[in-house]
């Protein structure tokens, strides 16, 4: 009797001191930011309107609008997506946050209402085009979490086609997103998410109509092992700095104001020194956790190559605002083992020459622990 008592006690110990071991160990996670690129400049019709009035504003708006869309043909999602998702299939990170995920739509021309987003017909889908590529690949990914942000429309007609817009011009709408993806087969559990606007942001003045440019964000509650971690999607204003430390401002007060380690995924369109990203590295306390690897990884170069991505080098790349930040919850800790860059080598171009992106993509594995 006392051998089979003294072998309870045994065991009740062994289970309690796996259980505290159990709950020690680490945790390790990928993540990812990637820039999709929506397809050209959408400031070349800011541009070309500016500053004019009447006609002539809405002739140059139209004429130029009419120039990027050509030139989002000409970067061919369909084949950049292919190669985005050789990337994502290679590095398999767990949560992916994608910025400038485009649908692009056109529909009859409104000359009477220049910037209501009414359009309907898909001309380029590129969420749809690029889970699809995945599954084809044979890594599934599934959403968790897609934030609407910018949604304008404007008339595009050649410039031949001045006096004739309403047969050879038609309205041009670019909805862009910010999505976050889960590996289907990830040990990751997704727990909460949630997503909203900005309430800064950038109107300009265009052809006598208001074009509004939106950025916003999303997040997603996970556990990993565990532990828990809370995972924000992002892409700050890349035409003000203002706009930009504003926007950091209201992530430190709204999704990242949580007591759960939190990692940001970013294209924060700010480079170390700007006010945002010191903002966010200071009184934020995030760590940029390409500068906390344990190897010198080099500089990190994410942005930007030309408005065709057809570059024979990735010269272009001199300025990194793609970013990982992190800040573990309180007594814990979070810490790189491993960081890379993607999309950053010329043998990964696909037909034509063409980029997957104007941006590199940063992969980051974490490991993660909780205070002791």
């Amino acid at each position: 009797m006392f051998l089979v008592a003294a072998a309870a006690v045994l065991a009740l110990i062994t289970t309690i001191i796996v259980r505290v071991t159990t709950a020690d160990e680490p945790s390790r996670v990928t993540v990812m930011t990637r820039n999709l690129y929506l397809g050209g400049d959408i400031t070349r019709p800011v541009r070309a309107a500016l500053g004019r009035t009447g006609a002539d504003a809405v002739r140059a708006l139209g004429q130029a609008n009419y120039e990027l869309r050509e030139i989002v043909d000409r970067t061919d999602f369909p084949t950049r997506s292919g190669l985005l998702a050789a990337e994502f299939a290679a590095a398999r990170p767990d949560l992916i946050a994608l910025q400038e995920v485009a649908l692009w739509r056109h529909g009859p021309i409104e000359l009477d209402q220049i910037s209501r987003p009414d359009a309907t017909d898909v001309d380029f889908d590129f969420l749809a085009t690029l889970l699809a590529d995945l599954q084809e690949r044979g890594v599934g990914y599934d959403v968790v979490q897609q934030q609407q942000g910018s949604d304008v429309e404007a008339p595009a007609f050649p410039a031949d086609a001045a006096t004739d817009t309403a047969d050879q011009g038609r309205d041009v709408r670019l909805t862009l997103q910010d999505v976050i993806l889960i590996r289907q087969d990830s040990p990751v559990r997704v727990k909460g998410r949630g997503g909203a606007e900005f309430d800064q942001r950038l109107d300009i003045e265009l052809g006598g109509a208001t074009f509004t440019f939106q950025h916003g964000y999303a997040w997603a509650d996970v556990e990993v092992g565990r532990h828990r971690l809370r995972f924000v999607a992002t892409h700050l204003e890349s035409q003000s700095a203002e706009v930009a430390l504003a926007q950091a401002t209201e992530l430190l007060a709204g999704p990242a104001a949580v007591e759960t380690t939190t990692v940001l995924a970013c294209d924060c369109n700010s480079a170390p020194g700007s006010p945002a990203y010191a903002l966010l590295t200071e009184r934020g306390r995030f760590a940029d956790q390409w500068l906390e690897a344990p190897d010198d990884p080099g500089p990190g170069f994410t942005a930007v190559l030309g408005e065709l991505v057809n570059e024979p080098t990735a010269a272009g790349l001199d300025r990194r605002i793609d970013l990982v930040l992190a800040r573990p919850a309180p007594g814990g800790a979070v810490t790189p083992e491993l960081v890379n860059l993607t999309g950053n080598d010329p043998a990964g171009r696909g037909y034509q020459g063409l980029w997957p992106s104007d941006h590199a993509g940063v992969v980051v594995e974490l490991e993660l622990r909780n205070a002791r």
